[in-house]
């Protein structure tokens, strides 16, 4: 005779069987690898879902470097002496991410909030800025943060009904594109670019519409990316440099989005 487990007398001490556990209310049974399909659809839906709710129809992006420091700030990722100075140099970017928020913001209320609001990865540096701007004029504003091995923590700014946390890179990247009326790039490392040239590539191929692609500090990105060596080797076209824009203040960038969308 096969025996039965008496799952009554489980659930009546208050100890659950993993197999008598609703499936959705099962953590083990959720992050099993057969589940990656559903996981990664919870994660385009959620975020989804809840801006859709709170009525957020565009966005403007705020790409840029976790480890630029505020000005007069302890540039704390620095390795050695250069790396100090230049991230001490780079913390004008900090006050310029915070100013151009602060004016996308400002232009936001006209519409309650539900367009042209700003969204960052909700980290720290160039993302703190960019929340912080918007906390400065009191408007909302979205922060798309995502596990790392360090633990990114969210940055005080991010108006916390419009933080979320992704697991899987790829969706999170989508919905930064999603609803982005602009992208503004500053300087950052790996993740910045490959945020950066991404969306470089939607716009490219026509898989994103044309939207103001603005990178701050003409002179950092015109070092760190040769855009005029890819057109001469010919793995560029030369039309697709004019893709991107150059500045170097915030004031700059809210005027090439004014004039492309005739604000």
């Amino acid at each position: 005779m096969p025996s039965f487990v008496n799952v009554g007398a489980y659930v009546d001490s208050g100890t659950m069987v993993d197999t008598y556990r609703l499936a959705w209310n099962d953590p083990d049974f959720m992050t099993r690898r057969e589940l990656r399909a559903v996981r990664l659809q919870l994660e385009l839906l959620k975020p989804e879902m809840i801006l859709a709710e709170r009525g957020i129809q565009s966005t403007v992006i705020l790409f840029g470097g976790a480890r630029i420091p505020e000005p007069g700030g302890e540039a704390w990722a620095a390795k050695n002496e250069t790396q100090k100075q230049n991230l001490e140099l780079n913390s004008r970017y900090y006050e310029e991410a915070r100013k151009f928020a602060r004016l996308c913001s400002q232009h936001s209320a006209s519409s309650y909030y539900r367009e042209f609001v700003v969204v960052t990865g909700g980290g720290p540096g160039v993302m703190e800025a960019g929340n912080r701007g918007a906390d400065d004029v009191g408007a909302p504003s979205i922060g798309l943060n995502i596990v790392l091995p360090h633990e990114q923590a969210p940055n005080a700014y991010v108006t916390p009904e419009l933080c979320f946390n992704f697991h899987y890179f790829a969706i999170r990247k989508m919905h930064f594109v999603m609803r982005a009326k602009a992208v503004a790039v500053f300087p950052g490392g790996f993740g910045t670019m490959d945020e950066f040239f991404e969306t470089l590539t939607l716009i490219q191929t026509g898989r994103m519409e044309r939207v103001p692609v603005i990178l701050f500090g003409k002179a950092f990105w015109q070092r760190a990316i040769d855009l005029d060596f890819l057109a001469e080797q010919g793995t560029i076209t030369p039309g697709d440099q004019d893709i991107i824009d150059f500045v170097d203040t915030a004031d700059e960038a809210w005027d090439i989005i004014s004039r492309f969308y005739k604000l």
